[in-house]
């Protein structure tokens, strides 16, 4: 009779969930939890919030967010709705995120850090539009995000600002 240990051995290491180690999401990882917040910019003052969770085995963020506009100077009351999935780049391991949103925006960003936080800056030259979220942490459970517009040929503006706490 065969030694069978050997084959229970690997069937065994088969059976067994494999796990891998979780993603480093430096710089972005301070923004990993749930959040709510309330800002004034373009569209209004407005209420909302987002979740920025790991997903599939923790290779990519995904950050599910919500921002409710209340009617004002004729407009009616709106919802924006939006989808981001944050991944590192296979070989370069650059951080990068795709966006999408109610408004059929679809956006590529390079995600870099910058001093106290992080910014997600759009792909793209100069004669296209551009956009960049920045996140600023501003203490404990705490940040600030900033989203900025750029027309084609122009500077970045600011669109709308945003205080934000983690729940």
């Amino acid at each position: 009779m065969q030694n069978r240990t050997p084959l229970l051995g690997l069937l065994a290491a088969l059976l067994v969930p494999f796990s891998l180690p979780a993603q480093d999401w430096a710089p972005v990882g301070f923004l990993i939890g749930k959040w709510t917040g309330e800002g004034s910019g373009g569209p209004g003052n407005g209420a909302g919030a987002f979740t920025l969770l790991p997903d599939l085995q923790s290779k990519v963020l995904v950050r599910k967010s919500f921002a409710d506009y209340p009617a004002a100077n004729g407009r009616p009351a709106t919802r924006h709705e939006d989808l981001m999935i944050v991944y590192r780049q296979p070989g370069s391991g650059e951080l990068r995120a795709m966006y999408y949103d109610s408004e059929g925006h679809v956006i590529a960003y390079l995600v870099k850090p910058v001093e106290g936080g992080v910014a997600f800056v759009s792909d793209g030259p100069p004669d296209q539009m551009r956009y960049r979220l920045t996140y600023l942490a501003a203490g404990k459970d705490r940040a600030r995000l900033k989203f900025e517009i750029a027309p084609p040929g122009k500077d970045f503006a600011q669109y709308l600002e945003a205080s934000i706490r983690r729940e």
